[in-house]
Parts: C-alpha cells; sequence; structure tokens
C-alpha cells in the first residue's frame, strides 16, 4: 500500500500544478488586449493543456485500471471529456486565427472541460484506483514512473534523480509487467 500511496501522492501532485496552470490562465485572460495577448493565450493554453494530457495518470494508472474492468462508465466519461477539450482547443486556435470575438468563450470552455476531468479524477478515479488497481500494478506503475523520471532528468543532463534512504531499494530486483497490458490480453 505504501507504494499505491507514493504514486498517488506524486499524482496528485501533477494534478495539482495542472490546476494552477488552467486556473492561472484564466485568471490572466484579458480578452480586450488584442492579438498578441492572443497569442501568449494560446500558447499558455498549449502548455496547460500537454500538461494535462501527457501525465502519468493517464500513461500508467488509467490503462491498469481498464485492464480491472470496473467503472467503464467512468473512464468513458473522462475520455469524453477529453475529447470535448480537444476539440474545445482546436476553437480556440480557430478563434485566434480569425481574431473572432468568441476566442475568451472557447478559452473558458477548454479550460473548464480540463478543470472538470481533473476534479473528477481527484474524487471518483483516484479513490476507485486506489483499492481496485492490484498492488503487483502499483509496483509496476511506480517503477515505470521513476524510470521515466531518469530519463527525463538525463535529457536535460542533469544525471539521475536521487533517492532518499527510503526508496534505494525500489525498484525491485525482479522485473514486472507493464500495467498497461492486461493480464488476459
Amino acid at each position: 500500500m505504501l507504494t499505491s500511496t507514493y504514486t498517488l501522492v506524486v499524482l496528485s501532485i501533477e494534478q495539482a500544478s495542472a490546476r494552477v496552470g488552467l486556473q492561472a490562465l484564466l485568471e490572466r485572460w484579458q480578452p480586450d488586449r488584442g492579438s498578441a495577448e492572443t497569442a501568449h493565450a494560446c500558447a499558455a493554453l498549449g502548455a496547460a493543456f500537454d500538461s494535462c494530457y501527457w501525465r502519468k495518470l493517464d500513461r500508467y494508472v488509467l490503462p491498469a485500471l481498464r485492464c480491472t474492468g470496473v467503472a467503464p462508465g467512468l473512464l468513458a466519461e473522462l475520455d469524453v471529456l477529453r475529447l470535448a477539450a480537444i476539440e474545445a482547443r482546436a476553437d480556440v486556435h480557430a478563434a485566434a486565427a480569425v481574431q473572432d470575438p468568441g476566442f475568451g468563450a472557447a478559452l473558458a470552455r477548454c479550460c473548464s472541460l480540463l478543470l472538470e476531468r481533473l476534479d473528477r479524477e481527484e474524487r471518483e478515479l483516484f479513490p476507485l484506483a486506489r483499492t481496485q488497481v492490484p498492488v503487483e500494478a502499483w509496483f509496476a506503475i511506480a517503477n515505470q514512473m521513476l524510470a521515466q523520471e531518469a530519463r527525463q532528468s538525463e535529457e536535460r543532463g542533469s544525471g539521475p534523480p536521487t533517492l532518499d534512504a527510503s526508496a534505494r531499494n525500489f525498484p525491485p530486483k525482479r522485473p514486472l509487467a507493464a500495467p498497461a497490458q492486461c493480464a488476459s490480453h
């Protein structure tokens, strides 16, 4: 359970960062500032959208939860929100390209959809994942997250991440199956 708790804490931090980015964008956006501000808002939306779209939750936890077969309705609803946000983002860029006065509303709609998805994940998905994802999958998820962090650190040139004493024995010595692969497949 410590592994799932650790993983969910990391995911919660990632969620909070995505939420802060979206809320900051909504607070900063001033529709009367012209095209330079619109271009800046589009760039900020791109960064906020990417932080919501490329999260560890989507890469590791959702596939593991899908393998359990529980909550297909919730997972489908989260997918619908994601697709609606993608469409809203396209609307934002289309409105920006023609200097449409509806740009601000499209931007707010995209941010709202992403924030709604984050809320549903925190309220419904995290508690469900904590109880339904098998312990072995949590170890695999944490292992993959640590490996991803190490790769990103190496790409930035800062070397592998340092681990405190409690994490030095992680990952486990035996290889684990990726949580994205269901045992039945």
